[in-house]
């Protein structure tokens, strides 16, 4: 398998300037080569950060529009078979790593594909690396 598990909080990142880094843009520019794995909820919390941050002024709706259009032109690939795992292996990963669910689908699906995950999230990369997945700084 190639590529690597693209965790929302880096997506994000190519949203929000004042999130962006050296690191996140490199990601994006690997997407060009390599693709991005997602859980199926990844969508979703997308589409729950961006319309908080509708809510609050920090975008537009045509600022969200022209994001998903970029995020659209990418090649994200959306695990099908996170649903079928949620309950069996996702909610025990959560819970020996201390982890909310939704990170835990992005550590279950990088350890089940042997690729690297990309994250900002601190306790997310803490959990992969005590469990040997190499992250991706971002």
């Amino acid at each position: 398998m190639t590529g690597f598990v693209l965790d929302a909080s880096v997506a994000v990142a190519w949203c929000f300037e004042d999130e962006a880094t050296t690191q996140a843009r490199a990601l994006l520019d690997r997407l060009r080569d390599a693709p991005g794995h997602v859980p199926g909820l990844w969508a979703l919390e997308i589409g729950n950060i961006l319309l908080g941050a509708e809510k609050r002024g920090r975008i537009s709706q045509a600022g969200v529009a022209a994001f998903l259009g970029i995020l659209g032109d990418l090649d994200i690939r959306v695990d099908a078979d996170a649903p079928g795992r949620a309950f069996r292996d996702v909610l025990p990963l959560a819970r020996a790593r201390s982890l909310t669910t939704y990170d835990a689908a992005y550590l279950e699906l990088a350890l089940r594909l042997g690729v690297p995950l990309a994250t900002k999230d601190k306790a997310l990369a803490g959990a992969a690396a005590a469990l040997d997945v190499r992250t991706l700084a971002a």
